[in-house]
């Protein structure tokens, strides 16, 4: 038995590699032991209290402790707990297609119910591939997507994202997947100002088709607010509605990652509803059943899944756990508690205040380059020098540092690093549950910035 006790936090973690046998997603650090939650606040059992400024992974959208989503789960359990989703169906899964069908912006639309992001994206990758070989397009199989995204930790998922530290370790084994520059305006890839600049981001994707031959291609993802790799950055007007009369005009399907940004978290039911482009396809998670249960969904086109019916007979995918009649009830609770209280327009109304509150809260901060964000999913991009831009130099790790220095503080943030090259650039994420108000905004704002100064 390894006797090396971790180091313990200001707050008294104790949990850290090598203590017990947990295998940890992170070694580097310790962590306290949560115990209880309730709205915006997590406990640990040391009676330490955390603003959940971010919801976790962008993930808690309608609070913690709800008592009527926990026994949603609970009654199911008791009544079905798993049956094979080949075999049976469920009440649940049915009720929860038809209420998301009620709240999606696709024609005649399909759920493919599964347990996280990263499935959902990839059963919209291997979707989009079966769908345009059955429509008669058999050399179609590429899938093009953005660098700076983050798409999910699975060999496919990765292989279409374009974080490179994620991507780095696993290179020789992800196929060659063709990329282009976000539509990321604070930091141009291509140093032009919108609209002047024709919106030559969403231009590169027309681009990009036509060099790799558009009969290889079976369709384009992309976030449609950029997620956690860049911060919240929000795409000019007009880069969706362009992307989407580019697929059109070559026979891709538009697939929108809104694992991050789905279920109210912009102030619209989904991202892509700000512009009133509809998809092809969307992978939904995180806010689907607001972190009581794993969930994810992949919600297709229901001429997109006939087509696939009446050539391939099936869709040539499956999950053991798909399908779930627990996880579909935990999900058909949220929506119905996000419906209930109106709290997609909340998240609206609320981040109109969170984002006054962090100009007028961390504005003058010489550190603070860009403030970005929309309903209650903001970004804080932090730079060495506000008037050029130049970020922090990569070893001072910035972002983690801001990120424990508010862990101490009693608030919990979702750090970035990598916004400006994939290396370099340092950012916040925050995405804090919808029942937030505007007194805890105001606590959350001034933590952060006392978190900034603590370190920079």
């Amino acid at each position: 038995m390894n006797s090396k006790e971790p180091t313990s936090s200001p707050k008294g973690a104790t949990y850290a590699h090598p203590h017990g046998h947990v295998f940890y997603r992170s070694a580097q650090h310790s962590r306290p032991m949560v115990e209880r939650a309730q709205g915006v606040y997590l406990y640990d059992t040391e009676g330490n209290r955390y603003l959940d400024a971010s919801g976790g992974a962008i993930v808690v959208n309608v609070g913690h402790g709800i008592p009527e989503i926990a026994d949603a789960m609970r009654d199911q359990a008791a009544r079905v707990a798993y049956a094979h989703p080949t075999a049976f169906t469920s009440a649940p899964a049915e009720a929860y297609a038809e209420a998301l069908a009620e709240v999606v912006n696709l024609p005649d639309p399909r759920f493919f119910f599964l347990s996280s992001g990263s499935e959902a994206v990839e059963t919209a990758l291997k979707l989009a591939r079966q769908a345009q070989v059955d429509s008669g397009r058999q050399g179609r199989y590429l899938v093009v997507a953005r660098w700076q995204s983050y798409h999910g930790t699975t060999l496919g998922a990765l292989a279409v994202a374009g974080k490179p530290k994620m991507r780095r370790p696993f290179l020789p084994m992800l196929p060659d997947v063709p990329h282009i520059p976000p539509p990321y305006c604070y930091r141009c890839p291509y140093n032009l100002t919108h609209p002047a600049c024709d919106l030559r981001c969403a231009e590169a994707l027309n681009a990009e088709v036509k060099r790799v031959g558009p009969a290889n291609v079976a369709g384009f993802i992309g976030e449609p607010v950029s997620g956690a790799t860049l911060g919240a950055v929000v795409p000019p007007d007009g880069y969706w509605t362009r992307i989407r009369e580019i697929c059109d005009a070559h026979d891709l399907f538009l697939i929108a990652d809104e694992v991050m940004t789905g279920f109210g978290r912009t102030g619209r039911w989904f991202a892509m509803d700000h512009w009133g482009v509809a998809p092809d396809m969307i992978a939904l998670s995180k806010g689907t059943a607001g972190g009581y249960l794993p969930l994810s969904a992949l919600a297709a086109r229901g001429a997109l899944v006939d087509a696939v019916v009446k050539g391939s007979g099936d869709f040539v995918h499956a999950g053991t756990f798909s399908h779930h009649p627990v996880s579909t009830a935990a999900g058909l609770a949220t929506l119905r508690y996000l419906q209930k209280h109106d709290l997609v327009a909340a998240a609206e109304r609320k981040g109109e205040v969170m984002g006054r509150a962090l100009e007028d809260g961390l504005g003058d901060l010489a550190c603070v380059g860009d403030i970005r964000g929309v309903g209650l999913m903001w970004g804080v991009e932090l730079v060495a020098d506000r008037g050029t831009k130049e970020p922090f130099a990569v070893e001072r790790q910035v972002s983690k540092r801001v990120t424990e220095a508010a862990f101490r503080r009693g608030l919990s943030v979702y750090p970035g690093s990598g916004c400006v090259d994939g290396v370099a650039g340092d950012h916040i994420t925050l995405g804090p549950p919808f029942v937030i108000t505007e007194e805890q905004i105001e606590e959350l704002v001034g933590l952060l910035r006392a978190a900034i100064e603590d370190v920079v």
